[in-house]
């Protein structure tokens, strides 16, 4: 074998294994490139209790309890909510009604233990990945209906 057809062989079995090395990470990584799941995507794909995941969606009104420096609250998109418990000191910008991720693991009872709270930095932010899975279910930031166009609302034609 001549020194040229050792050099292209060796660059080919490299990129080859390159190849492969980067078609394996993106297999197992397919499933996990979520930035948060929703509720109702959490009940949905049935994540199994010990699997780190974020959860999204907006804090529930009236759901806020502190016992110590252990605080639960509900997580909702307003189709289905998650409770959420979390130890240490919330962000100063955490409060009811408003949008938050929780960095974590599901519990076998259900419950979401979260050890990263990240919450919204101002009063019309909402983070879009939020706004976004708010979306998908029909609702606003606020919990209301998005209005659907009505079916007797003529569309436009094109000549």
């Amino acid at each position: 074998m001549t020194r040229k057809n050792r050099r292209a062989v060796f660059i080919l079995t490299g990129l080859a294994i390159l190849g492969l090395a980067v078609g394996l990470i993106l297999y197992a990584t397919s499933s996990g490139i979520t930035f948060f799941y929703s509720p109702s995507e959490m009940a949905q794909k049935h994540i199994a209790p010990g699997t780190r995941v974020r959860l999204g969606g907006m804090v529930e009104k009236g759901s806020v309890k502190q016992a110590g420096s252990t605080v639960t609250f509900k997580v909702t998109d307003f189709v289905d909510t998650m409770t959420v418990s979390y130890t240490g000191i919330l962000p100063d910008l955490f409060r009811e009604g408003q949008g938050v991720v929780c960095e974590g693991k599901l519990l076998p009872n259900g419950t979401f233990l979260a050890d990263t709270v990240l919450a919204k930095h101002d009063e019309k932010y909402m983070p879009p990945q939020v706004a976004d899975a708010l979306k998908k279910v029909g609702r606003t930031k606020d919990g209301k209906l998005i209005k659907e166009p009505s079916a007797s609302t003529p569309e436009p034609s094109n000549p």
